[in-house]
């Protein structure tokens, strides 16, 4: 039998950002989406469709303005412009090609490789939170990093199947049929089974770390715990489109917005005193702003050139597209969210970018732990 570990600190420092910052970032957007539900519930309004006020506050003010953030992070980063000016200028490009040649082909496809490749994102993010925490706590077991990706895509994949094998649904992720239909319920109750052993593996190390007197980090338990929630609970507790908007923006949206003024402190800090401003501690406010600004710019062109569903909220008047106008301007709308998806791919990698490591405080290789 092997020795306990000898007897040291019972919590291990993981946070991602700070604890009040984790609270904020992973917490309460729980809190205000719970608040939210809880008011629809009270005045019988959960299951009716998504208000324009709702859809002002939820989708635009977080869900779009959070794709701006790619901005500081990328295109207004003099470093990052220096060491990826092909990506920078390919990726968008990239997006309104194929954007523009699937919206030809059929608008349905369009809107189902834009769903998967959102939702794809999401999940990713998830695990980037994860994996960030890990790090900041200086582990680097095996077995730990396996159960925590595990258990991340158990807390998000499940779900995905669960809403695939029940469709349709009270909720989308965009337009009416952009997920495949006709899943087998018998696969969802397989991923149920497996979700559910993942999760008890997950929890059950933890307490033998406990046991054996090694540290829990209770930063990754806390973004496990906050992404069950979220993702169990809009999309398979909750039938209603509301409770799915609110917890499935607010808790992607609020910890991306917190990262990326985070990082730009550090790397833009220096640079247009405009620029800099906006990513100082005191601006954050103002930064906030410019993101839910340049939001409603574009969802004003999308409610008066494509949807025409909010004509009290955008005060552009509603114009009829020509079809062909209609196959390029959907895309090309479509390229900010497009290319923020894409390009999350290679933006949040600090093993490869040593500046974005030492923005994160992200030592360069974490110490041995058990």
């Amino acid at each position: 039998m092997s020795a306990a570990h000898p007897a040291g600190p019972r919590v291990r420092n993981g946070w991602v950002f700070s604890p009040g910052l984790d609270a904020l970032a992973f917490v309460g957007p729980l809190v205000a989406a719970g608040a939210v539900i809880l008011w629809a519930a009270s005045a019988g309004r959960l299951h009716d469709e998504v208000s324009p006020w709702a859809f002002l506050l939820l989708v635009v003010g977080c869900d779009v303005a959070h794709v701006y953030g790619t901005l500081f992070r990328a295109y207004l980063d003099p470093e990052e412009r220096r060491r990826r000016p092909g990506l920078l200028l390919a990726v968008p490009l990239g997006c309104l090609a194929a954007g523009t040649l699937l919206y030809a082909v059929d608008g349905a496809w369009f809107w189902r490789a834009l769903a998967y490749v959102a939702a794809f994102h999401f999940v990713r993010q998830t695990w980037g939170w994860m994996s960030y925490s890990a790090r900041r706590a200086g582990e680097t077991d095996p077995v730990d990093r396996a159960l925590d990706r595990a258990a991340v895509y158990a807390s998000t994949l499940w779900p995905l199947l669960w809403w695939h094998a029940h469709l349709p649904r009270p909720f989308v992720w965009f337009v009416d049929g952009d997920f495949v239909a006709g899943l087998p319920g018998a696969v969802a109750d397989v991923g149920l089974v497996l979700h559910v052993a993942i999760l008890l593996a997950w929890i059950g190390r933890q307490g033998v770390r406990l046991a054996t007197g090694r540290p829990v980090n209770l930063a990754k338990a806390l973004v496990l715990a906050s992404t069950w929630l979220a993702w169990v609970g809009g999309i398979v507790l909750l039938e209603s489109d509301l409770a799915f908007t609110a917890t499935n923006v607010l808790a992607h949206g609020v910890p991306y917005a917190i990262l990326v003024h985070r990082v730009g402190a550090q790397r833009l800090g220096g640079g247009p005193r405009l620029l800099a401003r906006l990513v100082r501690p005191s601006g954050a406010l103002a930064f906030v702003a410019v993101l839910v600004a340049l939001a409603y710019a574009e969802e004003t062109l999308w409610d008066g050139l494509v949807w025409h569903q909010h004509a009290t909220l955008f005060p552009l008047p509603s114009v009829d597209l020509p079809a062909a106008l209609v196959g390029f301007v959907v895309p090309l709308l479509a390229v900010p969210q497009a290319t923020h998806y894409v390009l999350d791919a290679f933006l949040w990698r600090p093993s490869r970018d040593p500046a974005l490591r030492d923005a994160l405080g992200l030592s360069p290789s974490a110490p041995a732990s058990g």
